[in-house]
């Protein structure tokens, strides 16, 4: 593949997974390899779907490379990982002097991608006033940029993803009508890794000796046995969390790195797991002769998990109020969104309330 280069990749060099650990042998994904082939060769927006952790941003990367705007600049923006303040001035760039600090003028990441793909990620975060600002720009291609009188016309392809269901969310008004068609042209959801458990065994084999070769430890080679054992986990984090399971297994280099963690948070004896007879046993302590690196993975992925289960029980607590979780966690609103994206954890919208327990008091927040 032309786009597929070495880890020191650019943003016209774009380092991918082979085409047979991409799509793999199920029939869900040979779908969707039909309809990237599609994609790739018409300038049209796109919009993947599909849940946290299924691979929409390779999915876009993948588009772009098959597409003829493939020699041009593929610029990602993660929507919810930048405040909405800041979003704008990154998306559309400033004129010097438009507001205190604009010593110079900055291009935006639009013009950065022109005559190549913007990727915008979980587009459903982006807020009513930019939704406007990013119409006019699928409509024409023209923007200004803050500060500036001069419209500016751009030839930039757009692909965006989400793991909201956006036809209920412009249902709802959380997103505009017009803008949901504009960049639904195109539309590709990408299945489940519980909907496409037959490939489980090529991707995780990829991750294995992508890490192997990264972290220079050479992982015992997997057996019928434990690959069986991978094909009947839930796996709620999708290729994401199966990633992370191989990684682990290049650090230990045992099976216990297949062990699944437990929600109910940490032991007496540290983070407790279930082995792969079903029993809980407790997280091995680090043993002489094991490296730094090797313990410092461990705990950071058990620091994650635990990170994880407090995100869960505080949107429960919240009724999935995520502005509410996030000030009861005590952090920006853009940042619980990355984190529950990142660990896979779902938007949740829609859900009743009296499927959760009732509220617990949280930090930071006060009893009415």
């Amino acid at each position: 593949m032309s786009c597929s280069v070495s880890p020191m990749a650019t943003t016209n060099e774009l380092e991918l997974p082979p085409e047979e650990v991409i799509f793999g042998v199920s029939e869900a994904m040979a779908l969707v390899q039909r309809q990237v082939e599609t994609a790739g060769r018409a300038n049209v927006p796109v919009l993947l779907g599909g849940q946290s952790g299924t691979g929409k941003e390779v999915m876009a990367k993948l588009i772009h490379c098959r597409s003829p705007w493939r020699t041009g600049a593929f610029v990602k923006v993660n929507c919810p990982a930048i405040p909405g303040t800041l979003l704008e001035s990154e998306l559309f760039g400033y004129e010097r002097g438009a507001f205190t600090g604009a010593y110079a003028a900055k291009l935006g990441r639009v013009e950065t991608a022109e005559d190549g793909t913007l990727f915008l990620d979980e587009i459903a975060e982006l807020e009513p006033a930019l939704q406007a600002k990013m119409l006019q720009l699928l409509q024409d291609g023209r923007f200004c940029r803050i500060g500036g009188h001069q419209e500016r016309q751009v030839e930039v392809r757009v692909v965006c993803a989400t793991n909201h269901d956006l036809a209920q969310d412009v249902e709802a008004g959380l997103f505009r009508r017009d803008l949901f068609y504009r960049i639904n042209v195109l539309s590709i959801v990408l299945p489940s890794l519980s909907e496409r458990l037959e490939d489980i065994p090529e991707l995780v084999r990829y991750f294995i000796d992508k890490y192997s070769a990264k972290y220079e430890r050479p992982a015992p080679p997997l057996n019928n046995r434990i690959l069986r054992m991978l094909e009947t986990r839930p796996w709620p984090g999708n290729i994401r969390e199966l990633e992370n399971v191989g990684k682990r297994y290049v650090i230990l280099g045992t099976e216990e790195a297949f062990a699944t963690p437990a929600v109910n948070g940490p032991s007496s004896h540290g983070i407790s797991r279930t082995n792969l007879a079903g029993t809980s046993v407790p997280t091995a302590p680090a043993l002489p002769g094991d490296s730094e690196e090797s313990l410092k993975s461990i705990v950071r992925h058990a620091v994650k998990g635990l990170e994880r289960d407090i995100i869960l029980r505080t949107l429960e607590a919240t009724r999935w109020n995520r502005r509410r979780a996030a000030r009861a966690l005590r952090i920006s609103y853009a940042a619980l969104l990355y984190k529950m994206r990142e660990a896979g954890v779902p938007p949740m919208r829609g859900v009743h309330a009296d499927k959760f327990p009732e509220a617990i008091d949280l930090p930071g927040e006060q009893k009415s």
